[in-house]
């Protein structure tokens, strides 16, 4: 873990945040010798599509898109019930 001064980070900012985001970097911030904040990446996310894109599947047409839909609401009782009841 890289440690700099308050000073750095506001000199710097975009370098440092930067080297955060695309190298993972977590880096501690100092100020007068004293740790006082420490910048970490985020958790990576992505959306499903993404994750999908990933897989190399081929994309559903139109049509099988919708039968899928069809098919995953059969049978869905859309109410709520009361498990103590």
């Amino acid at each position: 873990m890289q440690t700099i001064s308050a000073t750095d980070l506001a000199r710097n900012t975009r370098e440092i945040l930067d080297r955060v985001a695309s190298r993972g970097e977590t880096v501690a911030v100092e100020r007068n010798h004293i740790m006082v904040a420490k910048i970490v990446p985020s958790e990576r996310t992505m959306t499903a599509s993404q994750a999908l894109a990933g897989l190399g599947l081929p994309a559903l047409t139109p049509q099988q898109a919708a039968a899928w839909l069809k098919d995953s609401k059969e049978d869905f009782n859309q109410t709520v019930s009361d498990p103590w009841a």
